[in-house]
Parts: C-alpha cells; sequence; structure tokens
C-alpha cells in the first residue's frame, strides 16, 4: 500500500491534475497527422541518397578536370 500524502502531498496532486486533462494530452500527435511517416520516408530517402553517392561515386583515378 502507497503511504498517505499528507497535506502538501495533496496540495501539490491538486495542482498537477491540469497536466491530465483530455484538451492537454495528446495533442502534438493530433496536431501532426503525417509528421511520423513524412520522417521515415525523409529517412529512407537519405538512406538511399547516402547508398547511391557510396556505390557510384566518381572514379579516384580519372583525369578529367572542368
Amino acid at each position: 500500500m502507497a503511504k498517505p500524502l499528507g497535506p502538501t502531498g495533496e496540495f501539490f496532486r491538486r495542482r498537477d491534475e491540469w497536466r491530465k486533462h483530455p484538451m492537454l494530452t495528446n495533442n502534438l500527435r493530433r496536431a501532426t497527422p503525417g509528421l511520423g511517416i513524412a520522417l521515415v520516408a525523409f529517412g529512407v530517402y537519405l538512406a538511399g541518397e547516402a547508398a547511391y553517392n557510396y556505390f557510384h561515386r566518381p572514379d579516384a583515378h580519372s583525369t578529367t578536370h572542368h
């Protein structure tokens, strides 16, 4: 069993109840519905571009200069 909070604990419990209000919980997820998918797609793009640049880099011994 939990220890009783006492008057100070009850004061802070009441002061922190606003943090659990339904209007404040999970608002960021509802405000940005496609952000997770976009971040994953951007990460896949960056990994693909890095792999492409790694495998298709110019030859180090080429003598063509601009």
